[in-house]
């Protein structure tokens, strides 16, 4: 078993960012999920001590995951604790993603698209914008798993395609990018295996969408965690990202933080 989360710790870890947060305009995106709750749970708890505030933005899709019932319950919980969650309804039903060979794909293209409309809508001062996302260590572990078998057995055709995926996906194992138009993007969580997280989520009495996603099986990731569970496995953040630096050649931080804007925010992050 790996080392309890704990948010004094986790706070300490994280002290610089989070006493840089003062004057920026931080926007969390919220899924509803353990990992998102558990960033909201932290950074609801270190608002008070840095003295700064946030936003959460939610993409209520698939739309049967959202249902009015559902949003009510967990935002009657965030509400008491003084967060409101900002629910977007992606302009489609299930039906647009339902029959797609991999409707993952297409439901991330609509969030990316949202995350678009609400950067455009609200952004002033780019230099000021901080974005927190909910990545957790599992995440990163699938998407090297999941890049080595495609390395070793997918044929050249997909030699491209994986390439691009793994640029993608590798940014991941960075907990904060300090881009080149002065925004940030921060991932509160990195360094946590998904049990722990649950573990911490139940303990809290912390509500989460109790409906599963119907198409949560065209993910590997998903696929994984389960492998992961049923064999009671932990990781090392430390261990797992020295691995992706020396053996699947991770890209330097550099790479990154130098990608335009509207590159990185639309196909990669």
């Amino acid at each position: 078993m790996s080392p309890a989360i704990d948010y004094n710790q986790w706070k300490e870890e994280h002290r610089s960012i989070l006493e840089a947060l003062c004057d920026k305009n931080v926007l969390m995106l919220f899924s509803g999920g353990k990992d998102s709750s558990l960033t909201m749970n932290f950074l609801l708890r270190a608002k008070r001590e840095f003295r700064f505030d946030f936003k959460a933005h939610a993409g209520a899709y698939p739309v049967h995951r959202y249902p009015d019932k559902e949003k009510e319950r967990i935002e009657s919980y965030w509400n008491k604790r003084g967060i409101k969650i900002h629910w977007h309804d992606l302009g489609e039903t299930d039906e647009y993603i339902k029959n797609e060979v991999n409707p993952c794909l297409r439901c991330q293209k609509l969030r990316k698209q949202m995350l678009k409309t609400v950067l455009t809508n609200t952004i002033d001062s780019w230099e000021s914008l901080v974005l927190v996302t909910s990545y957790s260590l599992w995440d990163i572990v699938s998407y090297s798993i999941e890049h080595i078998l495609n390395d070793l057995f997918s044929n050249s055709v997909n030699a491209e395609n994986n390439n691009k995926r793994f640029m993608e996906t590798a940014q991941r194992f960075y907990p904060c990018l300090k881009m080149k138009e002065g925004y940030t993007v921060f991932r509160p969580i990195i360094r946590y295996n998904s049990d722990d997280i649950l573990r911490v989520i139940k303990e809290a009495d912390i509500p989460t969408l109790s409906i599963p996603c119907e198409f949560k099986e065209f993910r590997p990731k998903r696929v994984l965690e389960r492998y992961y569970q049923k064999i009671g496995i932990s990781f090392d953040y430390d261990k797992v990202f020295d691995f992706a630096r020396r053996s699947l050649s991770l890209l330097d931080i550099t790479t990154y933080t130098s990608i335009d804007r509207d590159e990185y925010l639309l196909n990669l992050f």
